[in-house]
């Protein structure tokens, strides 16, 4: 027996083990944190967290719990088997011609998928995303008939893809719905009230395909616990360094003109966050990052958890969903990954130039690439 993945899901870059947010918990608190139940019956991981350590880990919180009782989605897309990681880029894409070639991508998909599943300890994935592709892995029919063949032969349910580790790849996302919807049900993208733009302009595409929505970074950098103040302590390798100066500042007189929306619906900031995605009809599923704060004023990751366990149904309405859009907008902040009409020179592993066949699917839905896909002066503090 097989679940998709349930309103609200925990991923094992939580707990700061892994992707440095914050304080890194113990193991007996991380276990309780990755482990289904209580009102979380989601889990995500992806082979390159710590080069197959978090699989390992997530293991050890799945040991002894019904295998029928959760959702368990799993990425591949880093090679950290047979690549050198390259400092703050991490692992090479497996689609990497330094690596390998279009013959070898279905090879390597089957590999990276069974020795996922052997340190979880289960024998599928219900979901089997490919992780942060580059341009190659948007495209290829190789490897996209790789997933397929492991999702045939029983290793997932289901099939779909989780671009980043940054913002945008927004074009390629929406033509790779269009080139091989039959075999994506799931796509993860990074959107929130606090950053709506650009993961936004996807929804109406996958709800076409019939693609559901896994989001993340719900909680803007952890900013939507409510316990991330002016002047806050973070660590030395802490991923939220990378963001600009001001952005907490910035963020919370937004995050303060929300909160009386909360109120109104006896919601905290964070259940607020997950209620505004989910009052999108193509997100099905809220994953926000859980983060042990430093510092004395810091609220316990467990209660964290709880609040996330505890949210509902989206109880707003379609006004209160725009004007929180309103106060989130963050349009134009910040340089996007992917396809881009600022791009110049040789394409990147994660960024490249916009073509026609790019151009044409912008047509279709309606998006104006160096107006919706680029940088605005002005624009509100962000980063990713």
């Amino acid at each position: 027996m097989s679940m998709d993945p349930t309103r609200t899901a925990v991923g094992t870059w939580s707990g700061g083990r892994f992707m440095h947010f914050g304080e890194p918990v113990d193991d007996e608190r991380l276990l309780a944190l990755l482990r289904p139940g209580d009102g979380i019956d989601t889990v995500i991981t992806a082979d390159a967290y710590g080069a197959g350590e978090a699989d390992s880990l997530l293991g050890r919180a799945l040991a002894g719990v019904p295998r029928e009782s959760y959702c368990l989605v799993g990425a591949i897309g880093h090679d950290f088997y047979e690549g050198e990681r390259e400092g703050a880029k991490g692992f090479p894409r497996f689609t990497d011609q330094r690596l390998r070639g279009e013959r070898d991508y279905a090879s390597y998909v089957r590999m990276a998928a069974e020795r996922s599943l052997q340190r979880c300890g289960v024998e599928r994935f219900d979901v089997l995303m490919l992780h942060n592709p580059d341009r190659v892995g948007y495209r290829s029919e190789a490897v996209w008939e790789g997933l397929r063949a492991v999702r045939d032969d029983g290793l997932a349910r289901a099939l779909g893809i989780a671009p980043g580790p940054a913002n945008g790849y927004t074009l390629d996302v929406i033509e790779c719905f269009e080139r091989f919807g039959e075999l994506i049900d799931w796509a993860m993208i990074i959107l929130g009230p606090l950053e709506p733009w650009p993961g936004e302009l996807v929804l109406d595409a996958a709800a076409a395909s019939r693609v559901g929505v896994i989001t993340r970074v719900v909680d803007y950098g952890g900013l939507l616990h409510d316990d991330v103040l002016p002047g806050a302590e973070l660590a030395e390798r802490d991923h939220r360094r990378f963001r600009p100066d001001g952005w907490i500042e910035a963020g919370r007189e937004r995050l303060e003109l929300m909160r009386p929306l909360a109120q109104r619906h006896g919601l905290s900031m964070l259940q607020l966050a997950c209620a505004w995605n989910l009052a999108h009809e193509a997100v099905r599923c809220v994953a926000p990052t859980l983060i042990q704060e430093i510092g004395p004023g810091a609220r316990p990751i467990e209660e964290k958890r709880a609040e996330l366990a505890a949210v509902d149904a989206s109880p707003l309405t379609r006004a209160e969903v725009d004007a929180i859009r309103g106060i989130g907008d963050n349009t134009g902040c910040m340089t996007l990954k992917g396809a881009s009409t600022e791009h110049e020179g040789p394409g990147r592993a994660d960024r490249w130039g916009l073509d026609d066949r790019l151009a044409a699917v912008a047509s279709r839905w309606g998006i104006e690439p160096a107006h919706d896909l680029a940088v605005v002066a002005g624009a509100a503090v962000n980063s990713d």
